[in-house]
């Protein structure tokens, strides 16, 4: 009797993993949730043809000499041998994207965070108030005609009439057809626009921290604002903060519209051409879409890695 009984718990036991293993497939999970999958499907399906698969056929083209009138040619690596040792103006361009991402990526990014959290101290409309100036020129559609007025090569423009009145000058500069002026002013006028998606992320992830979770900081030992900030603010709003992260990354990396409104494309000596200006004049322009292709390629990897670093460094917000 007693074999028997064994034998049917080791029976029982043997479907209760089967059913466990059964229930652990991917397959079962789907069925089970197949409402859920049917309400995410048309984003699933948009996402794949619109995101996943442009960038899937971007990096096989980089490998192709493509000229969008005949059919492309695979040539391996040639493009991006191309792209590191005989393009010039792609290193000076790629070195200008540098300088301006990590200038402008973390600068921008701690400036959203910290007039995130001293607008989210005002109530009401104060508050609602401040958030709208401090995003409005991220929206504004003449901003670019605001910073030409303000650098405008002749004496009109305000920089040059505001030091010629001072002293400071005693003739007009051109300033973004001189090379050395290029490339710090596209970072202060990008800096002026980065308050955008990422800042309004942080008002929202500082209104949503619990304030139950400051008592009890304050009971642990939590002893001034700082420590708030470092204990209980940032690790509350983590996601926040990666979702703000990855849009500073990606602005800072992805500067165009900046050097081409104010500098020109091409800019003088190329002072304020960046990675993104590169693959607009080879994509738009000569139409050699595989080359083309290779630049979009290296820019998406530096994004990429750009993203995990940043993603590693998040982790260690309140340790």
């Amino acid at each position: 009797m007693a074999e028997n009984g064994n034998t049917s718990e080791v029976k029982i036991s043997q479907e209760a993993l089967d059913i466990a293993k059964k229930q652990a497939t991917l397959w079962y999970q789907i069925k089970r949730n197949k409402a859920s999958y049917m309400l995410l499907a048309p984003y699933f399906i948009m996402f794949f043809f619109f995101t996943v698969l442009p960038v899937v056929m971007s990096v096989a083209f980089s490998f192709t000499y493509y000229n969008m009138l005949e059919m492309p040619e695979f040539i391996g690596w040639k493009n991006y041998i191309k792209l590191f040792l005989e393009d010039d103006i792609f290193l000076k361009a790629l070195k200008n994207t540098m300088i301006l991402a990590v200038i402008t990526g973390p600068v921008s990014y701690f400036l959203c965070l910290l007039f995130a959290w001293i607008i989210n101290e005002f109530k009401g409309w104060l508050r609602a108030f401040l958030t709208l100036i401090f995003y409005a020129p991220s929206i504004c559609g003449n901003a670019y005609v605001v910073w030409n007025l303000i650098l405008s090569g002749d004496r009109y423009g305000y920089l040059n009439g505001i030091l010629m009145k001072l002293g400071i000058l005693d003739e007009a500069i051109i300033w973004m057809k001189t090379e050395k002026y290029v490339l710090p002013f596209l970072i202060v006028v990008q800096l002026w626009l980065s308050l955008g998606t990422g800042f309004l992320s942080f008002i929202a992830g500082l209104q949503t921290v619990d304030n139950s979770l400051y008592e009890a900081a304050a009971l642990d030992g939590v002893k001034n604002r700082w420590q708030e900030l470092w204990y209980v603010t940032l690790p509350a709003m983590k996601p926040q903060l990666m979702f703000g992260a990855v849009m500073q990354i990606t602005q800072a990396f992805a500067i165009a519209d900046v050097s081409i409104q104010l500098a020109g494309n091409p800019s003088v000596n190329y002072s304020g051409a960046t990675v993104v200006t590169h693959l607009l004049d080879y994509g738009t322009v000569r139409f050699e879409m595989g080359y083309a292709s290779a630049i979009a390629t290296v820019l998406f990897l530096l994004m990429v890695g750009s993203n995990l670093l940043v993603q590693r460094l998040l982790r260690r917000v309140g340790e």
